[in-house]
């Protein structure tokens, strides 16, 4: 039984990867240049160790209590990132299991990763969440206070802004998500920073030819999740 769902594990793996392949072809960009991550939240460990067996390259996880059990037992043998929310209390945990921060989304939290981090002797690599669509029921930065955000951080010395992340808002057809994923490029572009973290499993490959560095996916690796989220 664990061979066929490790078997099942590699097979989505590889498709994952020819779909990263073909859409980075299509945008005369290198599939070598786009991480993919697997967002393993909700996951059980065993499945995760499979996929790390696998190959996948990076992990993502959503909460900071979760990880922590997942990454006592599996190590570092691959980069974990957090893609989730992240909570001011939770900082100082949070540096000490990941390796990046994708969920940078205002300036009190700059200020206490800037902090924790200079604590540890040791700077922080983030990026900004940008809410791209202004939606009410999402975290992020507005497009037009990203400059802001950006500027803060200067009198931050070990906050490391890597680049700009995203979720656009649900839509029917990964196409739609496209004005969502140009719009970050085009931010990114603005102020010169080089990684976009966009596209889940139902679009990564739109993000890609929008100019995706990294994309999440969770349900196109591990299959069903064991509760309600999207990847």
């Amino acid at each position: 039984m664990l061979e066929s769902g490790m078997d099942d594990l590699r097979t989505n793996l590889e498709r994952v990867r020819e779909r990263i392949a073909r859409a980075a072809e299509r945008a005369g960009r290198r599939a070598a240049a786009i991480l993919l991550i697997g967002v393993s939240k909700t996951i059980e460990v065993e499945r995760i160790r499979e996929a790390i067996a696998a190959g996948v390259p990076a992990l993502g996880e959503n909460r900071v209590q979760e990880a922590r059990a997942k990454i006592a037992e599996l190590g570092h043998s691959v980069p974990w990132h957090l893609v989730g929310h992240l909570q001011s209390n939770k900082v100082r945990e949070a540096l000490s299991l990941f390796d990046l921060i994708h969920s940078l989304d205002r300036l009190e939290l700059a200020r206490e990763c800037d902090r924790r981090a200079r604590e540890r002797g040791r700077a922080v690599d983030v990026l900004v969440e940008v809410n791209v669509a202004g939606e009410a029921s999402k975290g992020g930065v507005a497009p037009d206070g990203v400059a802001e955000t950006l500027d803060a951080r200067r009198g931050l010395s070990y906050l490391r802004v890597r680049g700009l992340m995203a979720i656009p808002p649900p839509v029917e057809r990964a196409e739609d998500s496209r004005q969502w994923f140009q719009a970050l490029r085009k931010l990114g572009e603005r102020h010169g920073l080089a990684e976009l973290s966009m596209g889940m499993s139902g679009d990564f490959e739109v993000a890609i030819e929008e100019g995706a560095t990294m994309v999440r996916v969770g349900t196109a690796i591990f299959g069903p999740r064991l509760q309600k989220g999207a990847g």
